[in-house]
């Protein structure tokens, strides 16, 4: 990229599987919203695979003027051609849920996707499923305050989310919002994979659970926690109590397993959603954290563990940072896992990932049975970068993935 500091969070794709059977549209540019500088980075990746090229630079400045919107998060492609954005506020740093639309093939700014009416406090990620008339939202926090680092007094501010907003596909409108309570801090939501599909998860970062949202029989939507993870008692910490902190979730393409991971406990997990109601756990590894032994937080009650982990080294490298983002092989054998969550955030509890960088890493996934376990022969350290350690993110299939691609 041309600029430094513009904190490359998430990304899409200009066309995807909700644009199937149009001959006019292929993947040719991959969409990278900077959760910083409010820039959108348009990238030819079909030119020449092996040296993707910059095909284009959304200025803040246009995102600010067309949609008073900024600090873009989610991008989905849509099956009419253009891009959908959702953003976490406007230009001057104040939590707004609203989304803007971009041109497919100019990749201009028409403006907001939202027809008037109620606009959410908050933003983040979303899914849409036009075959039940609804996109859904999530709410992580006030971009000015998110910026600072966590401080838990935003929370009793009410500067961090705690909705499911529903809104109406075709007449792009709020209509319902469900209320998962005071600090849940709902981040990735996922549909299942089949479009008939009324039901899907979200992950609440803070309240550490798991939400199943259906649709009822009356036509409303609803949530209710189907998976726990418990605080942990713990000294030499900024909290007696650690939450998990659940910062990323994934469904295989399957739609029998569901991943997520907890960042700040260090263990990502698998779980059988074959009855979405009532998820099995089948698979635990541990990748870091903060309750590793050797480090400086101690462990004084666990509901779950009777001994704090091991630290994960691989290649004689001792893992930074937590398990943050996730990525499924199309065949559900592989997970790959970044370490890395938002800079300002790495920076408050992990400050080592700023000197080491981040890495990938890469789990083997047994899909007979359940289970994880890390492949040791691979290690991908973003700390030996030619211009100094980075902190990767998101990781994307140049064909499309569990999390990039909508069926429609």
């Amino acid at each position: 990229m041309p600029h430094v500091g513009d904190e490359l969070h998430h990304s899409g794709w200009n066309a995807c599987s909700s644009c199937h059977g149009d001959p006019g549209k292929s993947r040719r540019f991959l969409i990278l919203p900077s959760l910083v500088s409010s820039r959108v980075y348009v990238v030819d990746v079909a030119t020449d695979p092996r040296a993707p090229k910059l095909h284009k630079v959304v200025e803040a400045e246009e995102l600010a003027r067309k949609a008073n919107a900024a600090f873009p998060h989610t991008s989905h492609c849509l099956g009419s051609g253009e891009i959908l954005i959702s953003c976490l506020g406007d230009p001057d740093g104040n939590g707004k849920g609203t989304f803007v639309l971009l041109d497919g093939e100019t990749f201009e700014v028409k403006g907001n996707w939202e027809k008037g009416g109620k606009i959410p406090n908050l933003g983040y990620d979303f899914w849409y499923q036009p075959r039940h008339n609804v996109l859904l939202s999530t709410e992580w926090g006030v971009p000015k305050v998110l910026a600072q680092g966590f401080d838990p007094k935003d929370v009793e501010k009410g500067h961090y989310g705690r909705h499911i907003n529903v809104w109406d596909w075709r007449e792009r409108r709020l209509v319902q919002e469900l209320d998962l309570g005071t600090g849940s801090i709902p981040l990735e939501i996922r549909f299942l994979h089949d479009p008939g599909a009324a039901q899907g998860f979200v992950g609440c970062a803070l309240s550490g659970d798991i939400r199943r949202f259906h649709r009822s029989p009356e036509g409303k939507w609803e949530a209710e926690k189907v998976i726990e993870v418990p605080s942990k008692k713990v000294q030499g910490w900024l909290l007696p109590e650690m939450p998990g902190l659940i910062t990323d979730i994934l469904i295989s393409l399957d739609d029998r397993f569901l991943y997520f991971s907890n960042w700040l406990h260090g263990d990502v997990r698998q779980y059988d959603i074959s009855d979405p109601r009532n998820p099995k756990l089948v698979g635990q590894v541990f990748l870091g954290g903060s309750i590793s032994k050797g480090g400086a937080v101690t462990v004084v009650e666990d509901r779950e563990l009777r001994d704090q982990p091991e630290p994960c080294v691989i290649q004689g490298k001792r893992i930074p940072g937590g398990p943050q983002m996730l990525q499924l092989s199309l065949d559900g054998r592989r997970l790959y896992v970044t370490t890395s969550l938002f800079s300002a955030w790495d920076r408050q509890f992990y400050p080592g990932l700023l000197k080491e960088g981040s890495v990938l890493l890469q789990l083997d996934v047994d899909t007979a049975r359940g289970g994880l376990a890390v492949n040791p022969e691979f290690l991908l350290d973003f700390g030996k970068e030619p211009g100094g350690p980075c902190l990767a993110h998101e990781v994307r299939y140049p064909g499309g993935d569990c999390t990039s691609d909508i069926w429609l």
